[in-house]
């Protein structure tokens, strides 16, 4: 029975098949080629029984996938096939792999040839758009030997399950990006420092060089040389990004959804921030705050974040800022900087929320990540040809300058913003918080 359910009959064997069933036909009509037609059954049955030989009196083939541990979500992830050929004769392949239905392919398949007693490996990507655990199911190949009448059916690696988690490749690619000197080619902005920071380091003896300001004149006196004061960067500082998982952030970019490209860029932040000694910290709200990782300098924080990323699930619900304000009131106690990632539409709907956003800000550093709406982008830059493009250029127009209007209501109050397109998100986060460190007005 195993053996009947690994054999498939190839399209050119059901050719010929067809053909024998039609000189059947025509021997009815002319009965001298009723002999023919037995001879021709006789040989085919003849090459058939040889292919089964040549495909079942070996061991066949070995094939394996190889995954990533987890796969990137948003980033296209290698998947690894190698096949290695026990047959002493070259073979045809065809590989139709079950992958996880969230990619929705339907089609899959490599046709490949394979030398006799060789080892190949083939390759393809795949592009998570969600979080979750993703079920590969059977590695199917087909091995046809150089008659190619029948196909011997091989199957590998049944039922794997591969976890997608927040884009840890951006996160290893950004990993030094705070820490190079060639910061512009990844379009991380220079800023430059306005006066020290507080946390004083030591006095050491002037150099060439050092800043004339910082000389400090009693120790000068003392050591009878020019001694100047050092200062460091300041370390420790507690830095929160607050993560909006309700409705505003369902909208979808590219496959992701808003929610999606706000934790990845959260990801690489945190990387960031734990590099330049701060303490990083997240948490989730949509109906309540939760989704909590305190704000901690500790080896274990990335693990601790990263799981608690992958965790976030959501029913895209009604945010509830006021729930958000009276949590951070309460358990946020030393003043931070909170990078709330969030959206906002129109200016209705941020009035609706900026009292408590004032709220937060008195006892904060707040600064409000939002999205401008690419399609919009598109729709402006579209050369219009009838009234209809009219109308619907100067409605996009509308919306893109209500963007810049609650950019400019929230720095009245003293709230940092950056208004952003997805696929910038990350860069543009990490140019913020740089920006802030610089300018030391945390």
């Amino acid at each position: 029975m195993k053996f009947i359910k690994s054999l498939y009959l190839n399209n050119f064997f059901f050719y010929i098949l067809l053909g024998i069933i039609g000189m059947f036909v025509c021997a009815f009509i002319l009965p001298n080629l009723y002999n023919s037609v037995w001879f021709i059954i006789l040989v085919l049955t003849t090459f058939l029984g040889l292919d089964i030989l040549l495909l079942y009196l070996s061991k066949g083939i070995e094939g394996s996938r190889k995954t990533p541990e987890k796969l990137s979500n948003g980033d296209l992830n290698p998947i690894q096939i190698t096949i290695k050929n026990g047959y002493t004769f070259p073979i045809s392949i065809k590989i139709i792999d079950e992958i996880p239905f969230q990619f929705q392919v339907r089609d899959f398949k490599i046709i490949k040839t394979i030398p006799a007693s060789t080892q190949k490996e083939f390759g393809y990507d795949l592009r998570p758009t969600e979080r979750g655990e993703y079920y590969f199911g059977n590695l199917n190949i087909y091995v046809s030997s150089p008659l190619k009448l029948i196909s011997r059916r091989f199957t590998f690696d049944k039922d794997q399950m591969v976890p997608t988690y927040p884009s840890y490749i951006q996160l290893k690619k950004y990993d030094l990006l705070a820490f190079s000197n060639n910061l512009y080619q990844y379009g991380i902005k220079k800023i430059r420092r306005i006066g020290h920071t507080m946390e004083f380091e030591q006095i050491k003896e002037y150099v060439q060089g050092d800043d004339l300001r910082t000389i400090n004149w009693k120790a000068t006196a003392k050591k009878n040389a020019l001694m100047v004061n050092q200062f460091q960067d300041e370390k420790s500082q507690s830095v929160y990004m607050a993560i909006d998982k309700g409705r505003v952030m369902q909208m979808p970019f590219d496959g992701l959804s808003l929610l999606d490209y706000a934790i990845n860029s959260t990801l690489v932040l945190s990387n960031v921030i734990l590099k330049k000694q701060d303490k990083a910290g997240i948490f989730a709200f949509s109906k309540k705050v939760e989704n909590r990782v305190f704000a901690e300098r500790r080896s274990s924080q990335m693990q601790k974040i990263l799981e608690t990323l992958y965790n976030i699930k959501t029913d895209f619900f009604e945010s509830d800022y006021s729930r958000l304000y009276v949590d951070i009131k309460k358990n946020i106690n030393q003043r931070s900087l909170i990078i709330l990632y969030t959206n906002f539409e129109t200016m209705d709907g941020l009035n609706r929320q900026l009292p408590y956003l004032k709220g937060i800000a008195k006892s904060h550093l707040l600064v409000v990540v939002f999205f401008s709406n690419t399609e919009l982008n598109a729709i402006i830059n579209k050369k219009t040809d009838t009234v209809q493009e009219i109308y619907d250029k100067v409605i996009a127009e509308k919306f893109m300058f209500e963007k810049r209007l609650i950019a400019n209501e929230l720095k009245k109050y003293g709230i940092h913003s950056v208004l952003t397109q997805p696929e910038n998100l990350t860069l543009d986060a990490i140019n913020k918080y740089l920006e802030i460190k610089a300018r030391g007005i945390l």
